[in-house]
């Protein structure tokens, strides 16, 4: 019965079955976390007995403290729906706090600990367990599926989000370990990663990875790759073969906003024979990064002899590089542990489709 609290029954302050569990969890040397009552039952029953859970109520710092006098490793064992896993992130608070090392356990869809266990068995489970990943590692592939990584917005948002959450763990050496696993994943530079990193960290006592000097009053500007800045050359300084790029570039392919925005408008003006060179476009843009990289790319020159000849090239390449980074993406989603079937056909035709577009010339 999930009765009231009273001045002797605390629910945040007890867990369901630790008395039962308490040597398992010593022996191990961590506890499972399990949502309810019933999940922790049908654990037990099945052998694996290093469990607990909270009273039917959140997870509190009172919990977490608990488990840190018996071990100083807890694996989240949480229901495979959205409530369940939104759960799991929402007591990373209160384990850090205390000190404890997070894993965490995805059950496959659509089941939770008990109904799994009643399909596949105890030692099924027990594998659930031992393959649980690191928090960090969980949670942003949890944000890379859940956000749109190909768009600015949906790459903004996981390193939001993962900056929130790594910096509370006021580790320098976990910052430094995600900022290089989030530029992985978003196809950018770890250095990038880093500084928004220790923008989310200013102001709040946590820890920040030293990097290059940052500015005071403007961040500083990530460089984009040689072949990204040489199309950015080819743009600003050709127009006779501007209606060829305007037809088989895609914008998608480009990895760096600035020069993905400079090549939008650039494109805009040809479709709408408004280009009135240069200095038309900086005024445009009105942004100071984008017009330190035009200047730049004017600055260095309109490119070599035979750019007309290597544009074709050059876009194939950007290309290839874009369908290499998206089928990495597709890889890491099918090894999700709980995805759908009809998910995981999706994921293999766009697979396919991807190494087909890939062999295909640009026309």
């Amino acid at each position: 019965m999930n009765s009231p609290e009273t001045p002797i029954f605390t629910k945040g302050k007890v867990f369901f079955g630790l008395d039962k569990s308490k040597r398992a969890i010593l022996d191990a040397g961590f506890a499972i976390i399990c949502e309810g009552q019933l999940d922790l039952i049908a654990c037990y029953m099945a052998g694996v007995k290093n469990i607990v859970a909270p009273q039917g109520t959140a997870f509190t710092p009172d919990h977490a403290r608990i488990l840190k006098r018996y071990v100083d490793e807890v694996v989240l064992c949480f229901d495979s729906d959205s409530a369940g896993q939104n759960a799991a992130v929402r007591v990373l608070d209160s384990l850090l706090t205390s000190g404890l090392a997070i894993r965490v356990a995805t059950v496959p869809r659509p089941h939770d600990p008990d109904s799994y266990i009643k399909e596949h068995g105890g030692e099924a489970f027990q594998q659930v367990i031992n393959s649980a990943e690191g928090f960090f590692d969980f949670y942003l592939n949890r944000l890379c599926a859940t956000n749109d990584v190909r768009t600015d917005k949906g790459r903004l948002a996981v390193v939001k989000d993962m900056a929130e959450a790594v910096n509370k763990a006021a580790s320098a050496v976990l910052l430094d370990t995600y900022a290089q696993k989030t530029s992985m994943r978003l196809g950018v530079t770890p250095e990038s990663v880093r500084i928004e990193f220790n923008k989310a960290s200013r102001g709040k006592g946590t820890v920040q990875v030293e990097s290059e000097p940052l500015p005071d009053e403007e961040p500083e500007v990530t460089p984009p790759s040689e072949r990204e800045f040489w199309l950015l050359r080819f743009l600003l300084g050709e127009d006779e073969h501007m209606a060829w790029v305007t037809e088989h570039l895609v914008l998608d392919w480009i990895q760096h906003s600035t020069i993905r925005r400079i090549a939008e408008a650039r494109i805009k003006a040809h479709r709408e024979h408004s280009w009135r060179g240069v200095p038309a476009l900086i005024d445009e843009l009105q942004d100071s990064a984008a017009a330190a990289l035009i200047t730049q790319a004017v600055a260095d020159g309109k490119g070599s002899a035979d750019t007309s000849r290597n544009i074709s090239e050059a876009i194939r390449v950007l290309r290839n590089d874009w369908v290499d980074r998206r089928l990495a993406e597709l890889k890491i989603r099918l090894a999700q542990p709980g995805l759908l079937e009809a998910e995981a056909v999706a994921v293999i035709t766009e697979q396919a489709q991807l190494r087909r577009a890939k062999l295909q010339p640009l026309g």
